[in-house]
């Protein structure tokens, strides 16, 4: 006997015992060895990470995928692993060692404090595989990967040195996003834009001959003047023609420098002159190359003034010159940017070249895990040049070898690609993979797979080279401690990134040529979030291609963000942040999928709410209820039953309509509407299944023993069968419990039989095993016209009642009455075969038939035909139409003034996102509420 109530907390941790017993998830079974193989890579977490609504939203659907194709019978590798997440990991194990007042990375050394990177990851990494598994997440987790173990950093090496020797990969001067406090170039990705309040200040450049004339400039980053190179103006600015060419004084240092004609200077923007900073920030390094301008940096990794070993800083600059910014600059050596920008603008102010200060609000590049301003910082980097391999991404994605959906994901992709520059691969951390190269004592570079190899490369070169001897190169070869001593190894390491782009097949065994790579390579489907479409999935495709010849996946979904129920971005400031494993906590693992599945309509963000979730918690309960609903009734699997060969119209009908629903879910998992086919399975389970057909079926179960009770228990053992299995992509602990349940009641039913010499009706086999391998459900067309009109009648009549009765507030116990006005023979025979069912569902005291309604009636119009409820001494019509229709006035008064905010271009402006679409909702519930309202008010003011 099944328990009472579904309790997901007991049920989740057995399920996923037996999933795990079973191998249910692992990739090549014995018995899929001649299936057609389905293959997801997991979109890596970092190693430092935990469950958040977005993880949640994205393992979903990947696990909707992946049992949904299993139990089509494919052979599905569904690829966990994770990233080792450079930056973030480093932080968090600083910060360990800070709280436990241990020595700093420094004072440990590198390979001191790799090693407690190493055994942190063991002790507390990867706490998101247990909160994956709460999910249900499928993945074959016999086969975890992370980007830094010894296979995928293998892969790491081969890809670099190949990439250089293509040259490809290279060595530059560039600006990068640095971050200060961790001493380091980081991602666009890592790169956070905040509103900030500053300033703009307006600074007097003296013209070169001319000291009493200035070309005012406005900057809101006073202290990077140190390092400005030129002032660029518009080229069909008149104001500044006659400057074009010549020179400007930079106060305080006193170096000319050329003004120069941009399309980059903006006439209408603050005095129409800019600065030119080539070495602190990214428009400015661009005109610095188009006017051939040497960039001059003045800060140090920490963005502190660094100007007196500054190269180029001084080459411009005479004698006397020099001597005086020697004087006036020296001691802002070491200053912070913060301290350095007070000093500099009270020196401008003393000297009389600050024009004026304004108020002025920017957006401000901050680090979004150091909370520092970034600073644009020229340094010496590693970096691809991936224009040729995007040209080749480009290519698949044209010819529809991979495909976006929703497909307008694929202008973003084009638009990135086309317009591509360098990738930086090089960051300054000691977590990662540390760049294979070396440098001889020459300073040459030498990239090989392992060091051996490139202390051969190098001896061999200096041995052409003239600077060693042969003899001195094979002593060096064969002298252990002057081997290592000669080469020196690159710090730096590599983009997570990098590593991330080679997932798809360096998680299947490349560069070796396993039986693995051969199978599942390609893969199928990638789902990810649109932020990474750049960042990770062009780059994947970039180095399949490269790597492989091929594209790493045919398909990339692109879900949208998970938002509080407003619509506003979750974020811990704001304080809207739903932690999904409270969910599961509270509600369940299926209520919080089902949730994000049904919530999930391409190109729509999710809204998520508390009352959603609990109102997909309720509809496992409804199914839990059904089950036993039908465990109660004798309902079990009955091995050969046939839908074909059933004869009641009720049961003809629910089979149809089971059918239908699942070739609705089956054909929405397949063009990735999970919104779609949630919603078919709720619909027909809630309404058709649940409401209607166990309702209708309850005079059967409740008779006599017989064949149309037998069929009814056949029916809805079978239908319940098909809803577990359609269900179970979405919900797969309730699903999975319940088949475990239904395959002991069969089991049990067959012996009973047997006991009795009936034989084995009931069936053990059919449910046998876990559901996660079981068969989908085979597409069948059971639709039985007849059935579906007869049945569907009486739904669509008891509804239309129920409805009327809600609008015009007629009292629950109220007893009315129903007259069919002028029946059609095909009407009088279903009220002969439903009538004390309409009665009962529908709360009627009697149906009769009549040419004429009576008078104080409201007229139903049902699949044609007209039905008349009378409502005098129930409803008082004249007061309920002044009651709806003052609603309705209520109702105009308000979608009137969302009007008038939609139709206001500067509320549009002006409004964050979240209100603007709070307020078409709005407007949308106000219209349907008063389309009800029309309609309730047409029937009443036509009563007959």
């Amino acid at each position: 006997m099944m328990d009472k109530t579904f309790d997901p907390a007991a049920v989740e941790a057995r399920i996923a015992r037996r999933w795990e017993e079973a191998d249910a998830f692992k990739a090549g079974r014995p018995d899929r060895q001649g299936a057609e193989p389905y293959c997801i890579v997991i979109p890596p977490p970092n190693v430092t990470g935990s469950l958040h609504m977005g993880h949640a939203l994205n393992n979903t659907l990947q696990d909707v995928l992946c049992r949904y194709q299993r139990m089509r019978g494919r052979d599905v590798l569904w690829q966990p692993g994770m990233d080792h997440a450079g930056i973030a990991t480093q932080m968090v194990v600083e910060r360990r060692l800070a709280e436990q007042r241990q020595p700093d990375r420094r004072t440990l050394g590198r390979e001191e404090f790799v090693r407690r990177v190493w055994a942190w990851k063991e002790e507390s990494g990867g706490t998101i595989v247990s909160q994956l598994k709460r999910l249900g997440a499928s993945c074959d987790w016999s086969r975890q990967r992370f980007t830094m173990d010894e296979g995928l950093s293998r892969a790491v090496l081969k890809v670099f040195v190949q990439l250089y020797r293509d040259g490809l990969i290279y060595k530059d001067k560039r600006l990068v996003n640095w971050d200060p406090a961790f001493g380091t170039a980081i991602s666009d990705l890592e790169v956070q834009q905040v509103e900030t309040r500053g300033s703009l200040w307006y600074i007097r450049y003296p013209i070169e001959g001319e000291p009493e004339r200035f070309i005012t400039v406005a900057t809101t980053r006073p202290e990077t003047m140190l390092g400005d190179v030129a002032v660029a103006v518009h080229p069909e600015d008149e104001r500044f023609s006659d400057l074009v060419g010549r020179r400007a004084i930079l106060p305080l240092v006193r170096r000319p420098i050329p003004i120069v004609a941009d399309d980059y200077s903006d006439p209408e923007k603050g005095t129409g002159a800019v600065k030119i900073t080539p070495a602190h920030d990214f428009n400015d390094f661009e005109v610095g190359r188009r006017h051939d301008l040497r960039p001059i940096n003045v800060l140090g990794p920490a963005a502190e003034i660094r100007i007196l070993e500054s190269e180029g800083f001084w080459d411009d600059l005479s004698p006397e010159a020099a001597e005086q910014a020697q004087l006036n600059l020296a001691h802002l050596e070491g200053e912070s940017r913060e301290a350095a920008r007070k000093s500099i603008v009270a020196m401008l102010e003393a000297q009389g070249f600050l024009e004026k200060v304004e108020p002025h609000t920017h957006a401000v590049p901050h680090g979004d895990r150091s909370g520092v301003v970034i600073e644009p910082y020229l340094t010496d980097q590693w970096f691809v040049n991936v224009k040729p391999l995007a040209e080749r991404a480009l290519a698949a994605v044209r010819s529809g070898e991979t495909r976006f959906v929703p497909e307008n994901w694929e202008k973003t992709f084009f638009q990135w690609l086309e317009n591509i520059e360098p990738w930086c691969i090089s960051r300054q951390l000691w977590w990662g993979h540390q760049i294979p190269a070396w440098y001889g004592p020459d300073g040459h570079v030498y990239v090989a797979e392992t060091e051996e190899e490139a202390l051969a490369a190098a001896l061999a070169r200096d041995v052409v080279e003239g600077s060693l001897t042969e003899e001195e190169g094979a002593a060096i070869a064969s002298d252990p401690e002057r081997a290592a001593g000669y080469l020196t190894r690159e710090e730096d390491v590599l983009d997570t990134w990098f590593s991330s782009a080679l997932w798809p097949f360096s998680t299947l065994g490349w560069p070796e040529e396993t039986p693995e790579l051969a199978r599942y390579y390609p893969t199928n489907t990638l789902v990810t979030g649109f932020d990474i479409i750049f960042f990770w999935v062009a780059r994947m495709m970039m180095t399949g291609l490269y790597c492989m010849d091929r594209v790493p996946f045919d398909t990339v979904y692109i879900h949208a963000l998970v938002r509080d129920e407003r619509g506003a971005k979750m974020s811990k400031s704001k304080g809207n942040v739903i932690d999904p494993l409270e969910l599961i906590d509270k509600y369940g693992a299926d209520a919080l999928r089902f949730t994000l599945a049904a919530m999930a309509a391409q190109g729509r963000d999710i809204k998520l709410s508390l009352q959603r979730v609990e109102g997909y918690r309720n509809f496992a309960t409804k199914i839990w209820n059904a089950a036993r609903f039908a465990e109660m009734n004798g309902c079990v699997p009955v091995r050969g039953f046939d839908p074909a060969a059933v004869r009641l119209p009720l049961n003809r009908w629910v089979l149809g309509e089971a059918a239908s629903a699942v070739a609705a879910v089956t054909a929405a998992i397949d063009e990735y509407r999970f919104n779609d086919g949630a919603g078919a399975a709720y619909r027909f389970v809630w309404n058709t299944f649940c409401d209607w057909h166990l309702e209708l079926a309850k005079p059967v179960l409740q008779g006599a023993d017989g064949p149309e009770k037998d069929e009814t228990r056949a029916t809805i053992a079978h239908v319940f069968e098909l809803i577990l299995k359609t269900l179970h992509p979405f919900m797969p602990f309730l699903t999975e419990e319940l088949w475990s349940v239904r395959s002991a009641d069969a089991l049990g039913a067959s012996l009973e039989l047997l006991e009795e010499g009936r034989g084995g009706a009931a069936s053990p086999a059919v449910g046998g095993g876990v559901l996660a391998l079981a068969a989908w459900p085979e597409a069948r067309d059971l639709a039985d016209p007849a059935a579906e009109a007869e049945i569907g009648w009486v739904v669509d009549l008891v509804s239309e009642i129920r409805s009327v009765r809600s609008e015009m507030g007629v009292p629950a116990g109220a007893q009315v009455p129903l007259v069919l006005l002028s029946p059609s023979p095909a009407t009088r025979s279903r009220v002969e075969a439903w009538g004390e069912t309409i009665r009962r569902l529908a709360r009627v005291s009697a149906i009769s038939a009549a040419d004429v309604a009576p008078e104080q009636s409201l007229q139903l119009i049902v699949r044609g035909e007209v039905a008349a409820l009378p409502l005098a001494g129930i409803v008082d019509i004249a007061a309920e139409v002044a009651r709806l229709t003052k609603e309705r006035g209520k109702l105009d008064g308000e979608i009137g003034k969302i009007d008038a905010k939609l139709g206001n271009p500067d509320f549009l402006a002006r409004a964050p996102e979240e209100v603007v679409e709070e307020q078409r909702e709005r407007r949308a519930e106000a219209e349907a509420r008063r389309a009800k309202i029309d309609e309730a008010l047409a029937r009443l003011r036509t009563p007959t």
